[in-house]
Parts: C-alpha cells; structure tokens; sequence
C-alpha cells in the first residue's frame, strides 16, 4: 500500500508539472500550444462499418453519416511548406450528445512506424492516431489516408488527390471541392482496414478556427480507450492548453463553439 500511494504521489506531482508548463507556454503564445496553426472546415462523416469481424466499437462497426468539423493543422508550426508533423482532427457532432474528436498526426503507413509522427512538405499522405486505442484486448489504430477516388479524373499525378502544400492551398482545395480522406483501423502489425470517409466542406473563419478545441481523450467514442505514456500526455497537455485559453466545456461535452 505505501508503494501504491508513493507511486500516485509521483504521478500526480508528473501531471501538475505538465500542466503547468502546458498553461504557461499556452500563455506566452496566446494560443494553442499544440499545432496552433490551421484552418477549420464544416464536414461530414459518413461510416460504411466494416465487412469483416467486429471491432467492438459501435462507431467503427456501424454505418452512420455524421455532420463534422474538420481541422488540418500544422504542428510547430514551420513557416510556409517547411516540413512539420502536420495534424487532422475530426469531431463527429451528435447533439445533444457529447461530441467524438478523433485525432491523427502525419506518419508512415507500415506497421513499425505508424506509432512515430513524420514530418512532411504536403497535406496528402497517411495520418496516424500515433497512441494506440484499447478495444477490448485488442491493440488498435486509427487513420485517415488519401481516397484514391477523389483524385482529378483527367490527371495521371497520383499527387491530384493532395489538399495542398500549405494552409492557404488546403483552403483553396477545399473551396474547390478538393479531395476527401478515407478513415481506417488497424490492429499493430496489421493493414489498414477502411469503414469511413472524411469529405471537407466549407471553410470556416479564423475566429471559430480559433475557438475550436478537442478533446482527443474525453470524447472517444464508447468502446474506444486511448492507452500508454502518449495518451497520458496528451490528456494533461491538452486539457491544460483549453483551460489556459479560456475553451470551456460547453453542453453536451463540445468544447469552445459547436460549429
């Protein structure tokens, strides 16, 4: 018993620690201190479900159309096209229901490496939720990945699917009724399995951009529970950015402005 408490002790004095670093450069930023750079976008979900054995989250497993906001950001940020561990989030709205954020970060598609964010130049490629997720006993992924049938029928470059080098492309090739993404599951080592589509709608201003905040923790869906030291962190870093800017949870589990 003493070693248990000693243990929450040192967990405790861990989590303040980031916290308060957290609200202290949120602060000094005067924003976001996680990819406080990006441009939000109306959306919506649509969930196919998916074909083979049952993943035991509802979200995943059943089809459902969903009305969403949609974010790409980019993390540091690096000025212009630089490289940058570029960011997609996705809030499924289901009011007067809490929200489901979904979160994913630039990564590679293999196995090995869909646990590490990669920095990259363009918005296309394959997203990863980097944590894992804990469905049942099973160790799971989530991404988004290009969807090849929204690439320009009339163009050979495979690149024609891609929102852009920059904020300002991906805002135009949303306006432009750019590409849409396909979201996917995948157990460690195994491939990705699509059940959804992420289709980008019309950007919205830099004020709701900026009073839009996730709850990539709170706000999974049941059946889904983020797992390991990266679900640790950004649960505290998180939390601890809203609180320093001011988004307060609102009804219904939306955090800031439900847009």
């Amino acid at each position: 018993m003493p070693i248990a408490a000693g243990t929450r002790t040192t967990t405790d004095r861990a989590a303040t620690a980031v916290e308060r670093a957290t609200a202290a450069l949120t602060r000094l930023r005067h924003g976001r201190l996680l990819h406080p750079a990006g441009r939000s976008f109306t959306g919506e979900v649509v969930v196919w479900g998916r074909s083979g054995p049952p993943t035991g989250v509802l979200l995943i497993d059943r089809p459902g159309r969903y009305a969403a906001t949609v974010r790409l950001s980019k993390g540091v940020p690096t000025p212009g096209s630089w490289p940058d561990v570029l960011g997609l989030a996705v809030r499924l709205h289901r009011d007067p229901e809490r929200p489901y954020d979904l979160l994913v970060s630039s990564s590679a598609a293999a196995p090995v490496l869909r646990h590490l964010p990669l920095p990259r130049r363009r918005f296309a490629g394959t997203y990863s939720s980097i944590m894992s997720f804990r469905a049942g006993r099973r160790r799971l992924f989530l991404a988004a990945l290009a969807d090849p049938d929204s690439a320009d029928p009339d163009s050979a470059d495979p690149d024609s699917a891609d929102p852009g080098r920059n904020l300002d492309e991906v805002t135009a090739s949303a306006r432009a009724d750019g590409p849409s993404l396909i979201l996917a599951v995948a157990s460690a080592v195994g491939p990705w399995r699509p059940f959804g589509q992420v289709r980008v709608g019309t950007p919205l201003d830099a004020r709701a951009d900026a009073a839009l905040a996730f709850d990539p923790i709170g706000n999974l869906p049941p059946g889904l529970r983020a797992a390991g030291p990266i679900a640790w962190l950004r649960e505290h870093t998180y939390r601890a950015s809203r609180r320093a800017r001011g988004a307060e949870v609102q009804s219904g589990g939306s955090e800031a402005v439900t847009v």
